[in-house]
């Protein structure tokens, strides 16, 4: 009879699964609840809970990424691209130099901050030759999401299996990850990953009309607009007709309301009013024309700050993580916080309706504001966005500082590589040096921790350990028996499949919590070496191609270069596919045959 443990743990990660499908209460606090039960139930003590805080790989991340924000505030990553990117005159020549270093980059780097320096400069690019974005962001994304497979510190979720190496108890004294066991694969897939793209790119890309505007992205996106008629407009007591809207081929007026009516699609004879709300949809050249104070209409979002000389539009998309997701403008109070007001919405595959303050924000919406002068400081403390439009800030450091900061991030790497020192105590050493040179303001330190994030993989390590300790791992993992006589290969198949699934519509962190415990079972009960099935776990959960939310880069890419799923499934699948046979090919290549059956070295 099955045990009453394994029945809780499988109703929770039901529950998990079903509350991340959902989106309703967010992934830290749904982790959070899925502990307390554990916790409740005795299943798990509050050290095992926590333990994940105290987790080295876990602290690593966060590090990582702190160094990561303070590369993406300087100049440096900025000039060697622009530098470069002068340089390249045609498509495959900018793609082959984009990709290439992007990937290096992102071996060292988190890829997530290396695809926010870069989004600028790909749109500047893209305007300036009159190629579309949506040729150029998808092969950004993959080219960071390639890199960073290639190392053990290219993106988190390799770090998150290795923290539960490091604390699982299945396989004892199953030795840590190296810091390039990953490169074999990650190196030859982003080999194979830029020559796809030179070969195939154009044919699978849709490429989209280009709109010449000088201070926002350019291409036909149809954003949402909502805008009144306030005393002192020219457009009181006129028709739409007169009102000349018509004239703009980019804008549509979709909806008029008027007190508690609303006029949809209203005739061109009808008279405009004071007080009147008008909803628009259209492209962003036109909207940033009619938000001149000559235009006759007022946004209800901004407020004094129209009166301000030194203003622009600025186009920005809210990222993977962003606090705001939920939430509407008024909650946000964007105005106050960085000196800018909404003025129109963009959000992929759908239409949106109502007025613009009311509406809750989602990953990846694209927001035009009209910022004033202070936006750019204020801009730069925040990852709830990022800004798509070359207005921010850079912190000058002086040369040496630079040096230290690179080449300290260098030497860590490479002693932890030959084994001098561990990954961790190298890295807080810099961080320490950092504070010290004055790069890192002690008073500072919060603003580069994403204590979210933080919460969220240390929650992740506890469900992992509630799946291993309770024998939920074993029971789930004889459903597999099906597919064992197929031998290894068949199981990885399998095990790439359920992660891949998982991490593209739930979280990547949450499908390696639960599917690493499983596939370490299958390859115990099976007596297949480990080594080969704890790697399939971490590519198939961070090298997610096939949809725009299975990873975070991809989030990112996919409002400004207005993708449909279609896009990435088009572009994401065969690559998947060769993603995943090469990966078979190196298992194959380090196994051999004994005794009539297939084992991994």
């Amino acid at each position: 009879m099955i045990d009453y443990q394994i029945i809780i743990v499988i109703t929770v990660i039901i529950l998990i699964l079903i509350s991340l499908y959902l989106n309703k209460i967010g992934i830290a606090l749904t982790f959070f609840l899925g502990n307390l039960i554990f916790g409740i139930t005795g299943i798990l003590k509050p050290e095992e809970i926590l333990s994940g805080l105290a987790n080295q790989q876990v602290v690593i991340i966060i590090i990582l990424l702190a160094l990561g924000e303070i590369i993406r505030r300087t100049s440096v990553i900025e000039l060697i691209f622009s530098t470069l990117f002068k340089k390249a005159n045609n498509y495959n020549i900018f793609i082959l130099q984009l990709m290439l270093l992007v990937a290096i980059f992102s071996i060292f780097l988190n890829n997530t901050p290396i695809v926010a320096v870069m989004l600028p400069y790909v749109i500047a690019w893209g305007k300036q030759h009159k190629v579309s974005v949506s040729l150029l962001l998808i092969p950004l994304s993959f080219a960071a999401i390639l890199g960073g497979t290639s190392s053990l510190i290219g993106t988190s979720t390799n770090l998150i299996v290795n923290g539960m190496v490091m604390d699982q108890n299945i396989i004892p004294n199953l030795p840590q990850i190296g810091l390039f066991d990953f490169a074999p694969v990650g190196l030859t897939m982003t080999g194979v990953g830029i020559i796809y793209f030179l070969l195939f790119g154009k044919k699978l890309l849709r490429e989209r009309h280009i709109v010449k505007t000088d201070n926002i992205v350019a291409h036909d996106k149809i954003f949402y607009l909502e805008a009144e008629i306030r005393i002192g407009s020219k457009l009181i007591n006129k028709t739409i007709e007169e009102a000349n809207f018509e004239e703009k081929k980019g804008i549509k007026l979709t909806e008029i309301r008027r007190d508690n009516q609303f006029f949809k699609l209203p005739d061109k004879n009808f008279k405009l009013q004071l007080g009147d709300k008008l909803y628009f949809t259209g492209i962003s050249s036109e909207i940033a024309e009619i938000s001149d104070d000559i235009s006759g209409l007022s946004f209800p979002q901004v407020g004094l700050l129209h009166k301000q000389r030194q203003k622009r539009i600025t186009e920005i998309v809210i990222s993977h993580n962003s606090s705001f997701i939920n939430k509407t403008f008024d909650k946000i109070r964007f105005r106050s916080r960085f000196d800018s007001a909404p003025i129109a919405i963009h959000r992929n595959g759908e239409s949106l309706y109502g007025n613009i303050s009311d509406i809750k924000l989602k990953a990846g919406d694209l927001i035009l504001l009209l910022s004033g002068k202070n936006f750019p400081r204020l801009s730069q403390e925040t990852n709830d966005f990022y800004i798509l439009s070359k207005v921010r800030e850079m912190i000058k450091f002086p040369g040496w500082k630079i040096a230290i900061l690179f080449g300290g991030l260098t030497a860590a790497i490479t002693l932890s590589a030959i084994g001098y020192a561990s990954l961790f105590i190298l890295l807080s050493s810099l961080m320490a040096l950092l504070v010290i040179i004055g790069m890192l303001p002690p008073k500072d330190i919060h603003k580069y921790i994403d204590f979210n994030l933080y919460m969220i993989i240390a929650l992740s390590l506890s469900l992992g350990t509630a799946v291993m300790k309770t024998g939920t791992a074993n029971y789930i993992a004889n459903f597999f028996d099906s597919i064992a006589p197929f031998g290894p290969i068949g199981l990885m198949i399998a095990i790439y499949l359920v992660t891949a699934i998982l991490a593209a519509y739930i979280t990547n962190k949450a499908a390696v919590a639960l599917i690493f415990p499983i596939a370490l079972t299958l390859a115990l009960n099976h007596g297949f070496n480990p080594k080969p099935f704890i790697l399939i776990v971490a590519y198939a959960a961070a090298a997610n191609f096939m949809t725009p939310i299975g990873y975070q880069t991809n989030l990112m890419v996919y409002g400004p270069g207005n993708y449909s799923f279609k896009d990435f499934f088009r572009i994401g699948f065969p690559l998947t596919i060769i993603f995943i046979f090469t990966q078979l090919l190196f298992g194959f290549q380090q196994g051999r045959q004994q005794k009539g059956k297939f084992l991994f070295l």
